[in-house]
């Protein structure tokens, strides 16, 4: 069989734990057989980031942006655990943080439909996709510790040099602070993102926030959104019969549960990650939620919307098979793939990649999945694998789709 040849590389982030032990076992087993892979390769494991000072993480972000698509292995944000773990010289920060900040743009995460895998929520029938910003917030935070008897200020120095100060609060007892912030430009191109991704998958989009508390944060978003929506989509949206609005939070998800799905919710940075992980759980489970980063520059970043499934790695690291879910993680490649096909051109690795979801779907439909499925699965003849048998069973549906 002659394989399928690329143009540009991938640029490839691995990864760390469970996730990087199937990472190697999908690019083996089920990419490499038909596809004459190119990729620049990063290693995004902990260690690595470690021996270059997180340079590496930076380095492949640049290089997503050269090369226009990226696809990224699941990697441990390290905690004061894991510093003393990996014998660490400082708490790096979240790889997916650093990544997002240099590129921008939004994250869209949407469930994997799987007939025999029923929502939690039975009023959904259609898939619901989060759009997250990618940028600031509490993930660009400065924070620290303050002692009793202090006073805390936010000191803004103003283009003419002149110092504006706010207030924040005298602590009594020991306390926390923490502050974070945002730039227009980056919530514009969120709103953008979502715009047009609404008008590309003609479904309706809800933002949410918080203004009638936060009233010039939250508030900032809400406005940037309706500036750019009366402006530039309004007709657009209407034209098309999709619709978009504004409501709070906590409205959101009260609407969210008692819709059918089928529509796009935006959210800023941290409502986002926390939404994302409740919507995949309620469809199923973070092994069937796909995620990709839409740059403004019209870069992408595919991955997993879930972790390294550390648990499963020091099962395996004591050589005991794992029931591990590389569903999600299949997905990363095969959006990587069909969006550098499009971009360079070469159908066939576009139908390459859509073969390769459809083989496995069709072995989690015909009854063969992981072991997080199994409670979620209403099919009659079904049978709980490990993560080699799964991954067997997807490289034999494939190889008969790709005759």
């Amino acid at each position: 069989m002659n394989k399928i040849p690329m143009k540009t590389p991938l640029v490839e982030m691995d990864g760390d734990e469970m996730t990087r032990v199937m990472w190697g076992m999908i690019k083996e087993q089920l990419i490499c057989p038909y596809v004459d892979l190119k990729t620049e390769y990063y290693d995004l494991g902990l260690p690595h980031r470690e021996e270059t000072k997180d340079q590496v993480t930076i380095d492949s972000a640049l290089a997503a942006k050269k090369y226009g698509v990226a696809v990224k292995c699941a990697t441990i944000t390290p905690n004061a655990d894991r510093v003393k773990e990996y014998n660490l010289s400082q708490m790096w920060k979240s790889p997916n943080g650093t990544i997002r900040a240099i590129m921008d743009g939004t994250v869209f995460r949407a469930p994997i439909i799987v007939k025999g895998i029923t929502p939690y929520v039975s009023s959904w029938k259609k898939p619901i996709t989060i759009a997250r910003h990618a940028y600031g917030d509490i993930y660009k935070a400065s924070e620290t510790l303050v002692p009793a008897g202090s006073k805390a200020q936010i000191c803004i120095t103003l283009p003419d040099g002149s110092e504006k100060r706010v207030d924040l609060h005298t602590f009594e007892c020991d306390g926390i602070v923490q502050e974070v912030y945002n730039l227009d430009d980056s919530i514009r191109a969120f709103a953008h993102s979502c715009f047009a991704f609404a008008l590309d998958t003609k479904q309706d989009l809800w933002f949410s926030a918080k203004d009638t508390i936060s009233k010039i944060y939250d508030r900032r978003f809400r406005d940037i959104f309706n500036e750019v929506y009366e402006n530039e989509y309004k007709k657009a949206f209407e034209e098309n019969g999709i619709t978009y609005f504004y409501t709070l939070i906590d409205d959101a998800v009260a609407r969210v549960i008692r819709s059918e799905g089928g529509f796009i919710w935006a959210c800023k940075n941290y409502d986002g990650d926390v939404m994302s992980d409740m919507m995949a759980t309620a469809f199923g489970s973070l092994g069937l939620m796909t995620s990709v980063l839409v740059a403004p520059d019209g870069s992408y970043e595919y991955e997993a919307a879930h972790g390294t499934v550390t648990r499963h790695y020091y099962q395996h690291l004591e050589g005991k098979p794992t029931s591990t879910n590389p569903i999600a993680t299949i997905f990363a490649w095969t959006g990587a793939l069909r969006k550098r096909g499009e971009l360079d051109d070469i159908p066939e690795l576009m139908s390459f990649a859509d073969n390769l979801e459809k083989a496995c779907i069709q072995t989690v439909e015909e009854g063969i999945m992981t072991k997080d499925l199994i409670g979620l699965s209403n099919l009659e003849n079904k049978k709980g694998v490990y993560m080699a048998e799964f991954i067997s069973a997807i490289a034999s549906n494939l190889e008969r789709m790709q005759k």
